[in-house]
């Protein structure tokens, strides 16, 4: 492995992870109704499917701690605090 291979890796990590987080994130906006079924193109509410996204995300939290870059914690903890918001408007 070359040098400039090594040092590209742990940015296509970080890059991996962030978008691991926003494709969960994108899914529970959609099961809130936040953004359109891609199939069906109208919104849909499933709050089970959206809070277990939630509590998948809330697990990624809690196991990852301390190995998290800044902008990936950051990602991370906004995604979630957006996400709550939503939940729990959507409930009412």
């Amino acid at each position: 492995m070359s040098d400039s291979n090594a040092q590209s890796a742990p940015s296509q990590t970080m890059t991996n992870f962030q978008s691991f987080i926003l494709s969960l994130g994108s899914s529970a906006m959609i099961h809130l109704g936040g953004i359109p079924d891609p199939e069906t193109k109208s919104p849909m509410v499933n709050l089970p499917l959206a809070q277990a996204t939630i509590e998948t995300l809330e697990m990624l939290l809690e196991k990852t701690e301390g190995n998290r870059t800044p902008e990936e914690d950051k990602t991370l903890r906004g995604m979630l605090s957006e996400l709550r918001m939503r939940f729990v408007a959507a409930k009412k």
